[in-house]
């Protein structure tokens, strides 16, 4: 079915894809505000924590962040899934870093610390620990973070950290219990999502990237996709795929304001099987 959309429209590639390379991201107020501040977390090698809702491009602004510091110099270390606790989180530093992480977890924290340092001091590479789905931590998970950033007498980390959540991971770093990791963020940013117009300008970034320089969505279309999306690109793209689609099966050479209604409720109705 892609293939025949994309004859039909006359796509080079299938637009609203997740496969774009980082420079040809589109680059909207909210997603240069967190890349940039990445950006800082990882030159000062302090703690960075991005929040915000499911699908507001957390990852998508790392992956261009990342894109600018210099891989020689620096050694990301990625951990996609927070549930594997403190002792998970320690165990794939070490091995990350070409160690052989000890058993008992009392050695294990020092041995993680000590990883870090000597890659910065020894091998003068800079590690960046980059979490995703951070708000999956306990307290427990988030104060583990802490205890590696204690390093020389508090003179500074020789890693930075970059936490990404949705926005209840903000909520738990403002507990008291965690009071020492808060005073130890250096950089904080929510994101909010596209504004109308963005909206209308990644749509046509997309099309333009897929080869269609010209209004292939209407106006009433793109309106109806940013409110129900809420300028979440992820739900942009499932609601343009969705929109094509619709307007595909009708022989359409435009994407009307119908298309964009079934587009919405169909999405809505698979949302809620």
């Amino acid at each position: 079915m892609l293939d025949r959309i994309q004859s039909f429209y006359g796509f080079t590639r299938m637009p609203f894809g997740r496969d774009l390379a980082a420079g040809m991201l589109h680059r909207h107020a909210d997603h240069a505000q967190a890349t940039a501040r990445i950006a800082y977390g990882i030159d000062t090698r302090g703690i960075t924590v991005i929040t915000g809702e499911v699908g507001i491009g957390k990852t998508v602004a790392a992956r261009a962040a990342l894109d600018r510091v210099d891989r020689a110099r620096h050694h990301l270390i990625y951990i996609p899934d927070p549930t594997v606790g403190a002792r998970g989180v320690y165990h794939h530093i070490v091995t990350a870093l070409g160690g052989k992480p000890t058993f008992h977890t009392a050695a294990l924290i020092p041995q993680a610390r000590n990883a870090l340092a000597a890659e910065a001091s020894e091998r003068g590479r800079t590690p960046i620990l980059l979490i995703d789905e951070a708000h999956i931590f306990d307290h427990n998970g988030l104060d583990a973070i802490r205890l590696l950033t204690n390093h020389e007498l508090d003179t500074g980390a020789p890693f930075a950290t970059v936490l990404l959540g949705q926005p209840d991971l903000a909520q738990k770093i403002r507990y008291g219990i965690l009071a020492a990791f808060d005073q130890r963020i250096t950089v904080r940013h929510h994101m909010t999502g596209m504004t109308a117009d963005e909206t209308a300008g990644y749509i046509r970034h997309h099309l333009s990237l897929a080869g269609r320089s010209d209004p292939l969505f209407g106006d009433d279309a793109i309106g109806l996709i940013h409110t129900n999306s809420r300028g979440k690109p992820r739900a942009v793209n499932n609601l343009c795929l969705a929109a094509l689609l619709a307007a595909r099966a009708n022989d359409k050479t435009i994407v009307d304001e119908a298309s964009a209604r079934t587009a919405i409720t169909e999405t809505s109705d698979h949302a809620t099987l």
